[in-house]
Parts: C-alpha cells; structure tokens; sequence
C-alpha cells in the first residue's frame, strides 16, 4: 500500500449538515474521533435520486471518501468517465440500502451494487489510483481531478470481458420488404404487429439513453422517456429496436429486438434468439412495452391487426441476423388488405 498523504475529504461536518437523522434512514454516528479501519474497503451503490447514478465509496481515515458516477464505472479503457467528488460518508455507510425520504437530500432509493476490498497505489488530493477487487468490477482505476469537485475515473486495466464491445456510435435499422401475401411456411417465421409509429433505436448505457430514427440519424425521444428508459436498464448497457407509437392518447416505445446486451453485439444471432433475449429483459412501463410476438401463426396476428385497425403485420424469419441498413427478404411487411 502506497504511503499515506493527503486525501481529497473533509470528515463527516458536511454529510451531518445535510441529513435530519430523525427522517432519513441513513446511517448518523454520533460525532467525536472516527474509527480507524484497514483502509480497504469499497463500495459502490446503486442511487434511484433525481437522476440515477452510481456511488463509489473507498474507506480512507476513518470515512467513506465518496465520488457520484453519473454513467457509472467504465467498463474499459477506451473511455473516460465523470466522477463528482462528494461528501465524506460514515463507515456504516457501506452496508446501507433502503429508501430515503422524499424531500430528503438524495431522496430515492439505494441499493449495492458491488462490494469488496481494494489497495491504493496512489492517494493525493488530485489523483487516487486504487486496484479494486469486487464481484462486480475488479482491476485497476484511477480518478483525477479535472477541477473543482468534479474528476474522471479511467480503467488503466484491459476490459474484464476479452471480448468486451462497446455500443455501436450509430446504426441503421433493418427494414422489411412489402408482400401481398403471407410467407407459405409459416412455421419458419415469427409475426408481430405494424404500428405504423417512429422507428426509433435506442442506444441506452449507464442510465442515460439516446436515440436514432430510420436513417440512423441522432434525434431527440420523447421528454423523459430516454431517463426512466436508462433507469430500468440501469448499468446494463443496451441496444433496442423499436418504434414510438401513440396508444390511447399518449406516446410508447414499443420495442421489438435486441441487437446489443453487456458489451455483446446480437446482430449475427437468429431473431429468434434475439427475441428471446428481449422478452428476458422484462421491458413494461408506463412509457415502453415489448412487443408481443407470435411463432408461426401469421393468419391470426393479421386478423387481429385488422381489427385493431393496424396497417399490417411483420413475417420474421426465425433463423435471420439482424442486417443494418438492409431492406431484406427476411423481413416481410404484410398489409391487412392485400
């Protein structure tokens, strides 16, 4: 371990400040000397407040010396991310989950994320070189100021994952070819409905989300959706398909495939499979909703889009990859008047 020096913390004065230890759950030791520990001790929550992001605490002289992430900690090297050096944290501090009120400072809920021990081979009050060893995240970090309270946290270590990729910069959709009729063998295809909406990807990582339209082109999702969207996925880095419909009066995501989950692209993976990924995820909220989807049934998904007065239904292949910018036979586009 690195000798001892000046750390970037000020004692517990400011957490006390801006807690009422009568309304907030959070731990409030009592003041006087802090305990003294090994100094190795990290953990990183998972904080549901105005905005989600990511806590990472490290125990230094008796206290949590604490950072706010707002994407998170990076997965690899080949990107920098911020880190909001915050108030010093109590040593409880580091086994604390639970609600904090609304009206509270960091109203929300709290829960950790990864836990575990760590060494220091730098500490100063500009630079903070750590190797963490978690369940979560393991390897060697290093945060610096940039100015003020605000740093960047770097992973000096290649990704845990080898093959480790990050979200395409930009991607075009797959689009269907128009048929008159439905494909003879139904069996090799699954069908879902046409809604006629937006096509939107969404490109969703570290709790933020940004979206493309049908020309892979950056455009702006509806307000609020791209946040709440990034906190159900949470540090789950993802890519979806889909498209913004109106469904009684009020705009939806409705998504439809997966072509990247956890740094892996899905492009080359059947849409079967694919689909079952997605229907894995969960996706339902008041604002986006996994489209349903029907293995070899196509007849009756294009009669109930009928009666639901939807332009038609989509035929896909089961064993087709995903192909960017393709309009493909694998995709068939079928009105419900032929």
């Amino acid at each position: 371990m690195a000798a001892r020096s000046e750390r970037p913390s000020g004692g517990l004065e400011d957490y006390r400040k801006k807690r009422d230890a009568g309304r907030t759950p959070e731990p409030m030791p009592a003041e006087g000397p802090t305990p003294h520990g090994d100094d190795d001790t990290f953990v990183i929550q998972e904080h549901h407040a105005r905005r989600l992001h990511w806590d990472l605490r490290l125990e230094r002289d008796g206290v949590l010396v604490s950072w706010a992430l707002p994407k998170g900690v990076p997965p690899d090297p080949k990107t920098n991310r911020l880190a909001v050096h915050t108030e010093d944290h109590p040593l409880e501090y580091a086994t604390f989950s639970g609600e904090i009120p609304g009206g509270e400072y960091g109203a929300g809920s709290m829960t950790i994320w990864d836990r575990g021990a760590y060494e220091t081979e730098t500490w100063n009050d500009r630079e903070v070189k750590i190797v963490l060893h978690g369940s979560r995240v393991s390897g060697r970090y290093v945060l610096f100021q940039t100015g003020g309270r605000n740093w960047m946290i770097h992973r000096m270590d290649p990704p845990a994952d080898p093959d480790y990729e990050p979200l395409p910069a930009r991607l075009r959709p797959m689009l269907a070819e128009r048929r008159a009729r439905l494909p003879r063998d139904q069996d090799a295809y699954g069908f879902e409905f046409a809604w006629g909406g937006a096509r939107r990807l969404a490109y969703v990582e570290g709790g933020q989300t940004r979206f493309t339209d049908g020309h892979g082109e950056a455009v702006a999702g509806p307000a609020g959706l791209g946040a709440a969207l990034g906190g159900t996925l949470g540090a789950r880095p993802a890519l979806l398909d889909g498209e913004i419909i109106e469904l009684e009066g009020r705009e939806l995501y409705m998504i439809f495939d997966l072509l990247h989950l956890d740094g892996h692209p899905l492009l080359d993976e059947p849409y079967r499979e694919r689909r079952r990924g997605l229907d894995g995820l969960e996706l339902g909220g008041a604002r986006w909703q996994t489209a349903p989807w029907f293995p070899g049934d196509g007849a009756a998904v294009r009669e109930t889009a009928a009666r639901q007065h939807l332009p038609g239904v989509l035929a896909k292949r089961l064993d087709a990859p995903y192909e960017p910018g393709e309009r493909s036979a694998a995709w068939r586009f079928v009105p419900v008047r032929g």
